[in-house]
């Protein structure tokens, strides 16, 4: 515990992120005094999630705060405290919580913008980070507690391929809900209908995707599940049924952007059709872990839900990794084990 290596922020990326906005330094480290609700953790796991890329983002165009330049990148890591002035978690506990970058963190978890979530001693971080990551758990809470499917309903998924809407479109499947899926690329869609067991996919790069989202929806869209905005989420408005449910899970179409996200262009479609649009976050569901574990888990064993991991190795790929998953190279879930 001599030395930390960090993964900083190099420059504020303009437009498309680059590996050059980021810089790896390998410093001396000295275990720091802890206050009282402090931890030390070590981190093993590091989740790359494409919600980091708007903290890359300038104060004004950020939303929970802007990383500094030369500051350590934060995101979700499985961590292991190995040095507790907390009460609630011990030396030996393992937890997936909002950390750094980097070999070693001091976190305080009752003051922190995301919940920690604890790991059960007896899970693997792979199934922890992977099958059971928050990105499932942010699936589960969004389509069930947001969407509220009911079979027979045609529920829409964007950035279906993703590690949060392929296990979105496969609990819809699961509840009875028709499932149509839109991703980019034609093996991406073939995946879909292959692993996923989708009804349809449709690649949002084709010149006609509104009128083939359009046509394969014919009764319109009950649910929409949303990663991505922008003109996919009008393509989406476009064609949502009365008393539509819009899940808004994040808008990976503007991250790249200096504007802010735009909404759709005709609220007055939403009020006449009385849809209702709602964001959330998975850290409102903390206290629920363990149902949405327990039930996903269930699914997997029955074979009925399977998750994809890309697992990378090496803290010096956690750049490299970020990249890949703005140009869809990645498949599944995107994690770096330290």
């Amino acid at each position: 515990m001599t030395r930390n290596r960090r993964i900083t922020l190099a420059a504020r990326p303009d437009g498309a992120v680059r590996a050059s906005d980021f810089a790896l330094v390998d410093v001396p480290f000295t275990p720091p005094v802890l206050r009282d609700g402090e931890v030390l953790v070590r981190n093993r796991m590091f989740s790359v999630a494409p919600t980091i890329r708007n903290w890359l983002n300038h104060a004004g165009a950020s939303y929970r705060g802007s990383i500094p330049i030369g500051a350590t990148i934060a995101g979700m890591a499985a961590c292991e405290v190995v040095t507790s002035c907390h009460a609630s978690y011990p030396v030996g506990t393992r937890m997936v919580a909002m950390s750094r970058w980097e070999d070693w963190s001091r976190l305080s978890p009752d003051t922190a913008a995301v919940p920690a979530f604890p790991i059960p001693q007896d899970m693997p971080l792979e199934r922890a980070m992977g099958a059971l990551s928050l990105n499932s758990l942010t699936a589960y809470f969004g389509l069930l507690d947001i969407g509220r499917p009911v079979a027979g309903e045609t529920v829409v998924v964007s950035s279906a391929a993703g590690s949060v809407g392929s296990v979105a479109c496969q609990i819809a499947r699961i509840i009875g809900c028709r499932v149509i899926g839109i991703a980019g690329g034609s093996a991406k869609c073939a995946w879909l209908r292959e692993a996923c067991g989708v009804d349809a996919a449709i690649d949002y790069r084709a010149d006609d995707f509104p009128a083939r989202l359009a046509a394969a929806c014919p009764d319109g869209i009950n649910i929409f599940f949303d990663n991505v905005g922008g003109d996919v989420l009008q393509a989406a408005v476009d064609s949502i049924a009365p008393h539509g449910r819009i899940v808004l899970c994040g808008q990976v179409s503007a991250y790249d952007r200096p504007d802010s996200a735009a909404g759709p262009r005709d609220m007055m479609k939403l009020v006449y059709g009385r849809v209702r649009m709602q964001g959330f976050v998975v850290g409102d569901y903390v206290d629920r872990a363990d149902e949405a574990r327990a039930m996903l888990g269930r699914w997997i064993d029955d074979g009925r839900l399977s998750v994809r991991v890309d697992l990378r190795h090496g803290l010096a790929a956690l750049p490299g990794a970020f990249v890949d998953l703005f140009h869809g190279a990645n498949d599944g879930t995107l994690l770096v084990k330290a």
